[in-house]
């Protein structure tokens, strides 16, 4: 969703088609947080179960990611880490590893995103009160287009300013 409205946005050609991973990833992480807070899983455990279980890789890429790059773990010791948290198979493990070794903060940059977006909501409802809406909020964040997170921020900061002088 972001991606198409970003695409169908009123934006210049290079801001239609770029990608910021704190940006981009940290909207489907806050979408998928979204979808919990809305209640889409309370009559579907399965499918929170997935939820759950995406969330636990995620958690374990978080600590592979920093392992490697921060502490310089071996390769071989973040494999075994993957597996041991989120009990993934040894192979798909040494998948994911080898593409974290290659492009350093990735797995960081989603989660970064998500609490970016996760703060820049808390702000806005603090801050707008009973002018917050959901929507409004979204549409503001979303289409700026993919922007780095310094940039998302003035855009929700300008968001409040018009709302609140509305």
């Amino acid at each position: 969703m972001q991606l198409a409205l970003q695409q169908e946005a009123d934006l210049p050609m290079i801001r239609r088609a770029t990608f910021l991973s704190a940006y981009g990833e940290g909207w489907a992480l806050y979408a998928e947080e979204l979808a919990k807070e809305m209640g889409v899983y309370e009559d579907n455990p399965l499918a929170e179960v997935g939820y759950l279980q995406a969330a636990l890789f995620r958690a374990a890429r978080l600590v592979v990611d920093t392992g490697i790059h921060a502490k310089r773990w071996s390769r071989e010791q973040a494999i075994e880490t993957m597996s041991s948290i989120d009990g993934s198979p040894i192979s798909s493990s040494t998948t994911e590893i080898e593409r974290y070794a290659v492009w350093p903060g990735q797995a960081c940059s989603y989660m970064v995103g998500k609490l970016v977006w996760l703060r820049l909501r808390e702000k806005a409802r603090t801050q707008l009160g009973d002018r917050f809406d959901l929507r409004a909020f979204h549409d503001a964040g979303l289409l700026s287009g993919a922007v780095p997170l310094t940039v998302l921020e003035a855009v929700i900061d300008n968001h409040i300013a018009a709302r609140r002088a509305a």
